[in-house]
């Protein structure tokens, strides 16, 4: 079984099921769900623990699985909760800042994200090595990925294509139209996810997947798990709930509801507590800049007190943006969707597919989904 691992910030959960989906399906292990073949559920990890990983392993090949794709974030490669697990090539979707609580230091972020390549070449030169250029990180990792005996393939926005040539493996003209055709018949939208969708079939061209074959199933890849998820209410607007806890991913799904939106774009976000305190009031500047209502409240506040994350958002909010707080999220999300207009879009964010909400010790039922749909 060839073992395919996606790293990153945001994207992640995104790319590998495509991933998978242009290698054929196969077995998956996600931040949402762990597919073996045989049954699927839940591990409650974005990389699960070298243990479960074998079991997990185990079953899927047993289960007749030829491929396994698999998101490693930066705590497990850090941790080396993947152990001795060989992988076939690896992808990289970008890096923006989170888990600084952790990692103290974008530079340490990024060296963690590197080792995960770094280890791919010791363990089988030659794997492609798929990176996004899109970003400062990206362009600095394809040329460390350069240095090592890796099949570097770069893609994203900003190559010609979307893809730069596979090692002369495909013809130019195969891949010019690439990024094009993804914007154009792929039904999951805005730029970040024309991005993962060219991740992965960089990943999966450089596994030997025929590129006819990829382009075929692109008007296929509909949204699920959470990811830009519309939700039926009795709100006039249209409604959307997303996983973006980031203020790169907030920047990322807000531009891309603004494209679509007639009238206001709403966002309901909050940050999750014991968590990179740094990123708050980020968050709170992307939202600013790219919606015409704030609505702030909890987002797994665990140990602290809400009012006080939430008052470090604000802090990034300029002075006259139009926003309010209400640290209930039932609550926070009913008042947008009371208010929001025909032709406004809200977005309800950071949560995703998740359907619990921690408060001091405490593991409450909440998803959004339901949230917005009891509305």
């Amino acid at each position: 079984m060839k073992i395919y691992g996606i790293t990153g910030t945001n994207g992640k959960t995104t790319t590998t099921w495509i991933l998978d989906a242009f290698l054929g399906g196969g077995g998956y292990v996600t931040t949402v769900e762990v597919n073996t073949g045989r049954r699927r559920f839940s591990t409650g990890y974005t990389t699960p623990p070298l243990p479960v990983l074998k079991e997990i392993f185990a079953e899927m090949e047993s289960a007749g699985c030829a491929t396994c794709v698999m998101e490693v974030s930066s705590h497990a490669i850090h941790q080396r909760r993947t152990g001795d697990t060989v992988f076939a090539g690896g992808g990289f979707t970008n890096l923006t800042e989170d888990h600084l609580d952790y990692h103290k230091t974008m530079e340490a972020y990024f060296q963690v994200k590197a080792d995960f390549f770094r280890r791919l070449a010791d363990s089988t030169p030659g794997a492609p090595a798929a990176i996004c250029v899109d970003g400062d990180y990206g362009r600095r990792l394809a040329d460390i990925c350069r240095a090592l005996p890796l099949r570097t393939i770069e893609c994203g926005l900003s190559v010609g294509g979307g893809i730069k040539d596979v090692d002369g493996a495909l013809a130019l003209k195969d891949l010019n139209d690439l990024r094009d055709l993804i914007a154009k018949r792929c039904p999951l939208a805005g730029r970040y996810n024309v991005q993962n969708v060219l991740l992965a079939a960089a990943l999966a061209l450089g596994a030997g997947v025929r590129i006819g074959d990829v382009i075929a199933k692109i008007p296929f890849l509909t949204p699920r798990w959470g990811r830009l998820e519309r939700v039926a209410t009795r709100s006039a607007a249209d409604v959307f709930v997303d996983y973006a806890h980031t203020d790169d991913a907030l920047a990322n799904v807000l531009s891309t509801v603004r494209e679509f939106t007639k009238g206001k774009v709403w966002a309901v976000f909050g940050a999750g507590g014991d968590r990179d305190r740094a990123k708050r009031p980020l968050m709170g500047a992307a939202a600013a800049a790219h919606a015409d209502r704030l609505v702030v409240t909890s987002d797994n506040p665990r140990s602290e007190e809400p009012q006080s994350i939430i008052g470090q958002i604000v802090a990034g909010i300029p002075a006259g943006t139009d926003f309010v707080t209400e640290p209930d999220r039932a609550k926070a999300i009913h008042y947008a969707l009371s208010l929001a207009e025909a032709g406004d879009t809200v977005v309800v964010c950071g949560k995703g597919h998740e359907t619990t909400q921690t408060i001091g010790d405490k593991v409450i039922h909440f998803d959004d989904r339901e949230t917005c749909a009891q509305f």
